[in-house]
């Protein structure tokens, strides 16, 4: 008798082309289940209860920050029970930066990184013909031009901030979040480009920017912005050239984004369901069928490949630096909900001009609120 499983992923060709194509393969006679996607809007996938949606899916595609507030709930199944050990340490050593680190807690594995991304620069190489390489370049480009674009909208706003802050080489987190210094810094930076930035784009979200940096010609580059695939290809009109963050006093500072596929604790997984979502992590899935299917792969080899670089203007080598070293978010059960209320926090208090002192001084109040009673 065939089972009938229920997945969740996210409404963007690269969230959902590649699953949606994988499990259009299951026969449910032959294989003895079938899957069924659903889809949620890129807001959801940030912030919603993860409990909730592991309550109604048997298998997730998650982001790595939710897995405090899973494991406090209780509602995931480890990998390390379903796929044995030489597995998972195959994909540890293969796949891109943290991507798979980003998954570990408690000494487990509690979703495959299917996915890898991070905040890298957007750039529209007809409109800014030189590609701009440190902070300072950025903010003297933002000046001249009126063309560059700053992702603030949700959760970004305090991700463009986070990145800034790595780039001088403060990793957010203790009691205090970051130094006085690299945070003063970062918000002075931060307020200079919205106040040059083009009319509206601070209320896009990253699918909103790169949809706005190929529809028209107002921006012209976005410094951090997550990184979609799907707007380099090769031949499109108005295409998006993609290429490492730029750099800071310490470096190349961005936060780690991608995705994880996840197996709920309502699950009653059959081995033909293991092994489907399994194959989406073999070589044959990440260099070609999810390349072939708008995906952004996890796996090294795919980011290195030649072909799936030339089919893809270039995007994966041209940013895989600043992934490799991408900063991992705080994971503790609470922190989904100060990732939300800290980048209100900025975007408000950048609204009505206040300074950078008072600003951080608020945002201190919720990081310490919010890790001081976290569950997990």
């Amino acid at each position: 008798m065939s089972r009938s499983f229920k997945g969740l992923t996210w409404d963007h060709p690269r969230g959902k082309d590649a699953l949606l194509a994988a499990a259009a393969r299951i026969d449910p006679d032959r294989d003895g289940f079938s899957l069924d996607w659903d889809l949620q809007p890129l807001e959801g996938f940030e912030s919603a209860p993860i409990a909730d949606l592991c309550a109604r899916y048997d298998v997730v595609v998650m982001d790595h920050p939710h897995l405090g507030e899973a494991l406090t709930h209780n509602c995931l199944t480890p990998w390390d029970d379903l796929l044995p050990a030489h597995r998972l340490q195959a994909l540890a050593s293969a796949t891109m930066g943290a991507s798979l680190k980003s998954y570990q807690m408690q000494g487990r594995l509690w979703a495959l990184p299917l996915d890898a991304a991070t905040q890298v620069m957007a750039r529209r190489a007809d409109l800014v013909p030189d590609c701009p390489d440190d902070w300072a370049a950025v903010l003297k480009m933002s000046r001249q031009t009126g063309k560059v674009a700053v992702s603030w909208a949700g959760p970004h706003a305090l991700m463009s901030f986070f990145s800034l802050c790595v780039a001088n080489g403060d990793q957010p987190g203790g009691p205090d979040l970051v130094r006085d210094d690299t945070a003063i810094a970062a918000l002075e930076i931060l307020r200079e480009l919205l106040s040059h930035a083009p009319a509206g784009t601070q209320r896009l979200n990253p699918i909103g920017l790169l949809d706005a940096m190929t529809s028209g010609d107002e921006i012209g580059l976005c410094p951090l912005v997550y990184g979609y695939v799907t707007y380099a290809a090769a031949g499109r009109p108005r295409r998006v050239d993609f290429s490492d963050a730029p750099r800071g006093a310490a470096g190349r500072g961005s936060v780690l984004g991608g995705t994880g596929i996840a197996m709920s604790r309502r699950a009653r997984p059959v081995i033909g369901l293991i092994e489907h979502l399994d194959w989406l992590m073999s070589h044959q899935a990440q260099v070609s069928f999810l390349p072939d299917h708008s995906g952004q792969p996890s796996l090294r080899a795919a980011w290195a490949d030649d072909g799936v670089n030339q089919r893809w203007g270039g995007f994966y080598r041209q940013t895989a630096q600043t992934l490799e070293t991408a900063w991992v978010r705080p994971r503790f059960d609470g922190y989904v909900g100060f990732q939300v209320c800290g980048a209100e926090i900025l975007q408000e208090a950048m609204a009505q001009n206040r300074q950078p002192r008072s600003m951080l001084a608020r945002l201190r109040d919720a990081w310490r609120a919010a890790s001081n009673g976290a569950a997990g």
